[in-house]
């Protein structure tokens, strides 16, 4: 097969042009580092391998853009290149390399994340194991990290009277919003007993 053609495209790309025809689209960049031109014969080995790294640089490149947004699990990060149309395997090696760069920790990322859930959000422990759950973080590591942010039963009622106190200030006089209250708080990770010791309390 003899490239008669490049042609650049949008978002990095180039178009190849193969014995006359459009062919396949490559990364630009990849590209130039292989040393690709007009002229150059490729067999399908070498075609196969120049798009594996293709795929590989781009899915490194979108890991790249979503960690500056914001930290990621693994399982998070690989799933949200998979989606961004790139296969798995680029996907999954994409997640390895930003890995190998200190880049991604998911220990890190599970106590920063549980810190601020617990902190900021108020939110109870089933709530923060869902959460973590749901990042992809494995049963083992969240247990680990649940360990650490162990909470006094205390620090739990402190919570939900906060949150009591911020949105349903009439929830003890009100049946209304006392039911609706129950139920944002259940949402919120806390389980009946907490709830109602905090709604049946004097204070």
């Amino acid at each position: 097969m003899k490239i008669t053609g490049i042609a650049p495209r949008r978002h990095r790309l180039s178009q190849l042009y193969i014995d006359g025809e459009a062919a396949v689209k490559v990364d630009t960049e990849t590209l130039l580092r292989r040393g690709i031109a007009i002229g150059d014969e490729l067999d399908d080995e070498e075609l196969h391998a120049l798009l594996q790294a293709s795929a590989k640089h781009r899915a490194e490149e979108k890991a790249l853009y979503l960690l500056e947004h914001r930290a990621h699990s693994k399982k998070e990060l690989e799933n949200k290149i998979t989606r961004a149309e790139f296969d798995r395997e680029a996907a999954r090696s994409a997640v390895e390399h930003m890995e190998e760069l200190g880049l991604l920790n998911d220990e890190d990322y599970a106590r920063r994340l549980a810190n601020e859930l617990f902190t900021r959000k108020k939110f109870g422990a089933r709530r923060v194991k869902q959460e973590l759950r749901q990042k992809g973080i494995d049963d083992a590591l969240i247990a680990a990290v649940m360990d650490e942010f162990s909470t006094e039963r205390s620090e739990t009622e402190e919570n939900i009277r906060a949150i009591l106190e911020r949105k349903y200030p009439m929830a003890r006089e009100d049946e209304k919003v006392r039911r609706r209250a129950v139920a944002a708080l259940q949402r919120y990770g806390y389980g009946f007993d907490e709830i109602f010791s905090v709604l049946n309390s004097e204070e």
